[in-house]
């Protein structure tokens, strides 16, 4: 079965939820035969092979609301696609809906519903005909949890369609350590006794900006990885609030120095802010860790992912005050701590595992190719 995967951006020039959700289903779905489709964030395009699949990133001018503006992907899709027997629309990304006019009869399509289209509401209203066309010639919809179907009026007409299946991670992975991991855990948290951590891209929809004006009434260390178009500004945020002494930028990180910030860290910040955050799959990782979570009540799958009271500790999004007053619970308590990250330690094993996931999807796969 030959899969051609497509999306705006992907590894090395972007990292992130969605990239990490295309390479599990390159790498781990056996008898699929996985190539992948891209843009570049700014450049001429390249071909390389990433952990063994083919990734091609045709060439970019740079974005446009967070839209690759690579005129050749629609022809390049379309040229790609002839040869698969299944396509896998990463959206949103409308440049994929409007060139799927033209996918040929005899290829299936999987349209994987990550996110809606957030923050633009004319460009939304502008190519709604396209992604109501692509909705409507997909033989299978893939949500990551129901809240995304109670929420876009785009899906709604095609409810059948759709099918649940959360994300999964390797729980085995994340929640054990060799032992170079678990000495540089060690290190860690003689360092940093009382460590926020916080993750992912540092673009405005994360919330990291409340996060540091929550540290302003925090006695404590805040490590953020990750790195995006914000990282300068939220630097002179930092210096401005007086908090710059107890926050460190790490940009990027390898998974398994990762791990060990995940252990060592006393609780997960994830304060995103609007429902672009439509998962976190970085709150899996750190449930599988034993981390517990401070999350935000988005109407998204992020509180019910880590619930209230039960893996995490839920409060409004974009309160400073809210925020700090659940980090010092968390940070103050270390009953409340324990019971939230063992909660959490069980929960990621038994709804969010990577087999579980995996196994639904090639179920799709199957499901998909059989139909006409």
């Amino acid at each position: 079965m030959k899969i051609l995967h497509t999306y705006k951006v992907y590894r090395p020039d972007i990292d992130g939820g969605i990239p990490f959700v295309i390479d599990t289903l390159c790498r781990f779905v056996d008898g699929a035969a996985n190539s992948i489709l891209v843009a570049r964030r700014f450049g001429w395009g390249r071909r390389s092979i990433s952990d063994g699949t083919p990734v091609e990133a045709v060439t970019s001018f740079g974005t446009l609301f967070s839209t690759p503006l690579a005129p050749t992907f629609p022809w390049r899709l379309l040229r790609l696609a002839r040869s698969a027997d299944i396509v896998v629309h990463h959206a949103p990304f409308p440049v994929v809906d409007i060139a799927l006019s033209g996918l040929p009869d005899h290829v299936g399509l999987i349209v994987f519903w990550h996110a809606d289209i957030v923050g633009y509401s004319w460009l939304k209203q502008l190519v709604s005909p396209a992604v109501r066309y692509a909705l409507q010639r997909a033989q299978r919809i893939i949500i990551s949890d129901k809240t995304a179907l109670e929420s876009s009026m785009l899906l709604k007409p095609f409810a059948a369609k759709c099918t649940v299946i959360p994300y999964g991670v390797d729980v085995d992975f994340w929640g054990t350590l060799t032992e170079t991991e678990g000495g540089a855990a060690e290190m860690l948290r003689q360092k940093y006794p009382r460590m926020i951590l916080a993750v992912g891209r540092l673009v405005p929809y994360k919330g990291i900006d409340i996060l540091l004006r929550a540290m302003q009434a925090l006695d404590a260390t805040l490590i953020i990885i990750g790195e995006g178009p914000q990282e300068a500004p939220l630097r002179k945020l930092a210096r401005q609030l007086a908090v710059s002494g107890k926050v460190q930028f790490l940009g990027r990180v390898p998974s398994g120095d990762m791990k060990s910030f995940l252990h060592a860290a006393r609780v997960l910040a994830f304060p995103s802010i609007t429902n672009a955050e439509a998962f976190g799959i970085v709150q899996l990782e750190a449930m599988a860790a034993g981390l517990p979570i401070v999350n935000t009540a988005l109407p998204t799958a992020v509180p019910n992912i880590a619930r209230h009271q039960q893996e995490a500790l839920t409060v409004p999004p974009g309160d400073p005050h809210a925020l700090a007053y659940a980090i010092s619970e968390i940070l103050d308590n270390p009953d409340l701590a324990t019971r939230l990250g063992k909660a959490g330690r069980d929960r990621a094993r038994s709804a969010y595992s990577n087999s579980r996931f995996l196994s639904r999807m090639k179920d799709v796969y199957r499901e998909t190719a059989r139909q006409p």
